[in-house]
């Protein structure tokens, strides 16, 4: 009954979807309404248990590392030597950038309000992170190509990198003044190359599987099981290896993909992506459902005034910081103006990432309580604006076609 439910709330957020987009605005806000009226907050067809079972984790496990696709195959190694220092220093620029002024907005406040000022490091460690399934979706939608378009793609990896490296060397550093438990800064190249190195690991053999093989229905199942085993391999580390650590999906995914689109030729590519483009939709509609249902609309009314800091600190962080770093090393213009609208994605990252701040500071309740009621208000609220804001950047930016 749990798994008809779920299916029945993705038809229901698919056709949501579908209305939404006849106002001519991105199907993804109609998808993440609808996770958000349907999930545990509200009518609870999607219930809790749904979100807690596991064989609905191991599924957005799946679809999480199925939609690295979109990422992977834009990790042309030809592509790459393109970007180079440029892409590399704008990702630094956009993510540190906003790490910074999140943290000094909110040690500003502290200072004054007499509240600990690592706290500060908190909000900044959690607002540099973007989640890349709303601006993919968009993508994938309107059919974007254009410079800021090949920008966002293989930046949304690297800023995961940045993410994780920043997010949880504060948590290690905030860990140590309150005495909690936090990852050791040692695991954190693990926590980057793992998830690669089993990516690659598995996209190997498929890629030369792949060479050989013909037909939609072997291409396919060459595909669908190399994707199953990557996740398979990673839950077994998560699980039975890494005791209190979780890989990320997507940059294993991304790895995988990312083997095989420089192994195979343009037509072969070509094939790939388009005989995938089906079961893409259905993993960013189910990523997407599980990204609006935890969110809880009540939060909206109880925004406090941390929550709008760090909702403006924030988006003047990405904006700025992706604009200064495109400027310096002379990207087109488009990207200078345009790409941080696109950065402003950022829920699902940002609760994983309170969750693990909040257990950290589960002995200071106070501060804990600071962190999850501002994080989960601006959640709510950010999406649903960032949603608009990544559309009207690649509008703006002239790359958007209706399908």
């Amino acid at each position: 009954m749990l798994v008809l439910r779920w299916i029945c709330v993705l038809v229901i957020a698919y056709f949501a979807g579908r209305l939404v987009s006849k106002f001519k605005m991105p199907s993804i806000l109609g998808w993440l309404i609808a996770g958000m009226i349907f999930g545990p907050h509200a009518v609870g067809l999607m219930p809790q248990a749904i979100l807690d079972a596991s064989w609905y984790k191991i599924i957005i496990m799946w679809m999480q590392c199925a939609f690295g696709l979109m990422l992977g195959t834009e990790l042309l190694w030809s592509k790459i030597k393109g970007y180079g220092k440029a892409l590399m220093i704008t990702t630094l620029t956009q993510s540190l950038g906003t790490f910074v002024v999140v943290s000094a907005a909110f040690a500003v406040v502290f200072y004054f309000v007499g509240v600990p000022l690592y706290l500060a490091l908190a909000f900044g460690g959690i607002a540099l992170a973007t989640a890349p399934a709303p601006a993919l979706s968009i993508v994938s939608e309107f059919h974007a190509k254009g410079p800021v378009t090949d920008t966002l793609l293989p930046m949304a990896v690297l800023d995961d990198v940045v993410g994780i490296v920043v997010f949880f060397t504060v948590d290690s550093f905030i860990a140590g003044i309150v005495s909690g438990g936090a990852v050791p800064l040692y695991m954190i190249p693990v926590m980057i190359f793992l998830p690669v190195a089993i990516g690659v690991a598995v996209g190997f053999p498929c890629a030369l599987l792949l060479r050989k093989a013909k037909g939609k229905t072997r291409i396919l199942t060459v595909v669908l099981v190399g994707i199953t085993a990557t996740v398979f391999v990673g839950w077994l580390f998560n699980n039975y290896l890494l005791s209190g650590i979780t890989l990320n999906y997507m940059l294993m995914g991304v790895a995988f993909l990312a083997v095989f689109t420089n192994m195979v030729n343009e037509p072969q590519l070509a094939e790939i992506t388009d005989d995938f483009r089906p079961i893409l939709a259905i993993a960013l509609l189910s990523a997407i459902v599980d990204l609006g249902a935890p969110l809880d609309y009540h939060l909206i009314i109880g925004a406090g005034g941390y929550t709008f800091l760090y909702i403006a600190a924030r988006a003047f962080g990405k904006y700025f910081g992706a604009s200064l770093g495109a400027t310096a090393m002379k990207m087109p213009v488009t990207v200078r103006k345009y790409l941080g609208l696109t950065l402003l994605p950022h829920s699902g990252v940002s609760l994983v990432f309170t969750g693990i701040i909040c257990t950290v500071l589960s002995g200071v309740p106070e501060l804990a309580q600071i962190v999850q009621g501002t994080i989960a208000a601006a959640a709510v609220i950010n999406e649903i604006i960032a949603v608009f804001a990544a559309r009207k950047g690649f509008e703006l930016a002239g790359e958007i076609k209706k399908a």
